[in-house]
């Protein structure tokens, strides 16, 4: 999953508005310290957005032509945003950011990766505390096949 997040710069986040409407945009994350971390301009949409619902998604930059190489990546959770200055500091000192910014941490809460392999769409889905799960299947099933 990092090595996909880490393939593009520029990724696509899902935020949801005051009125509960999905609000796409773009957004640089950066996996840093062992976790995910979301850099945002001050006074941005999304920066109300997660502060006033931290729920998102993003989904990591599928790149140039259909190849998908590495699959298609998304991840899910929780933006808890960070203030503490030492922090804060050590991220701007590491990643050089426009400052002033918003820094928010990401609480993953479930990980999917989609990718082909031979006749099949496999997904493979991750949870905290539960095992991978992988589901294989063709157009041709009527049902799914979880492994």
């Amino acid at each position: 999953m990092q090595e996909r997040f880490g393939a593009y710069r520029h990724h696509v986040l899902a935020t949801l508005r005051k009125n509960g409407a999905p609000r796409l945009t773009g957004l640089e994350a950066d996996f840093r310290y062992g976790e995910l971390w979301l850099g945002m301009m001050v006074g941005s949409r999304k920066v109300l957005d997660l502060r006033r619902d931290p729920r998102f998604s993003l989904h990591a930059n599928p790149g140039p032509g259909a190849d998908l190489s590495g699959g298609d990546v998304r991840v899910s959770g929780r933006a808890v945003e960070v203030t503490e200055p030492q922090v804060v500091a050590r991220y701007a000192a590491a990643v050089k950011p426009p400052e002033p910014f918003h820094l928010f941490r990401a609480e993953l809460t479930e990980a999917v990766r989609t990718y082909t392999e031979d006749s099949y769409v496999v997904l493979e889905s991750w949870v905290p505390g539960r095992p991978l799960r992988t589901v294989r299947r063709t157009s041709d099933d009527a049902a799914l096949r979880v492994e």
